[in-house]
């Protein structure tokens, strides 16, 4: 497993989103949005929105969402499913595991979900 540090627990309080630029098996770098949900959890998904190549690690996080500020998409952090047009195409989803007080990303083992498979 390519496990990555994204960021400290303290980092993101919930309901809050960071970005982290983290680095694929290839070397290519990929902006990653690491997002707490209300209840606490972690979870990473592609920081651009598949609408308007948007950052959404700068969006509202909602609850499991996190809505795209320039249009108003919102995905849903848990699948990457978008729910709310204009986006159409879900973003990716990461494995995330906190260890300690890290958050750590799985960046080369995307979660495929029948909708973004």
């Amino acid at each position: 497993m390519s496990e990555q540090f994204a960021c400290m627990v303290s980092d993101l309080a919930p309901e809050r989103a960071l970005l982290a630029e983290l680095t694929l098996a290839d070397g290519a770098e990929i902006p990653v949005a690491i997002v707490r949900s209300a209840d606490g959890d972690f979870y990473a998904i592609d920081d651009l929105c598949t609408h308007g190549e948007v950052s959404l690690s700068e969006g509202e996080v909602e609850g499991c969402h996190v809505e795209c500020w320039a249009h108003g998409s919102r995905f849903d952090i848990r699948t990457g499913v978008p729910d709310e047009l204009p986006a159409m195409t879900p973003v990716k989803t990461y494995p995330t595991r906190v260890e300690g007080e890290r958050v750590l990303v799985d960046i080369d083992h995307p979660i495929l979900t029948k909708e973004n498979a």
